[in-house]
């Protein structure tokens, strides 16, 4: 199913520049999917539409692709700050990368992997579901809830 890209954070894309997404990759010490990479650069602070994925038994949805780029006024959905909440709380090796209505993060999880990471969803309570394989997996599972 073909992704569309709605206003969430910003009325229209707000592109990131490459450098920023590479300091991203240098400080966390990963290297981030390439299709990641490519929505992230243009659709940062927006939502997809379908949202909706499956979590284990249940489903849930996706708000917003948080923001790479630096922004004082929405800095509450950085990619850093996200990070710097659930840093104390998960194993090392899992990073946000967007954000449910009921504030939970969808992160990529490098425990296992450095090349390949899975897709998982960290609750508010800090619990962490497996959502896909892939990157690239959980973009093709995007369904209309």
């Amino acid at each position: 199913m073909k992704v569309r890209w709605e206003p969430y954070l910003r009325n229209e894309p707000h592109p990131a520049d490459s450098h920023v997404l590479d300091h991203l990759e240098q400080q966390w010490r990963v290297k981030l999917p390439e299709q990641y990479k490519e929505l992230v650069s243009t659709y940062q602070g927006m939502g997809p539409e379908p949202c909706a994925f499956n979590v284990g038994t249940g489903n849930d949805a996706v708000s917003v692709l948080l923001l790479v780029s630096a922004d004082k006024e929405k800095e509450s959905y950085s990619v850093h700050k996200a990070h710097s909440v659930l840093e104390p709380h998960v194993p090392v090796g899992i990073y946000p990368f967007a954000l449910t209505p009921g504030g939970e993060y969808l992160c990529f999880d490098y425990r296992s992997t450095q090349a390949r990471p899975k897709i998982v969803l960290v609750t508010v309570d800090m619990s962490i579901h497996p959502v896909a394989d892939s990157f690239i997996a959980f973009m093709d599972g995007l369904y209309n809830g």
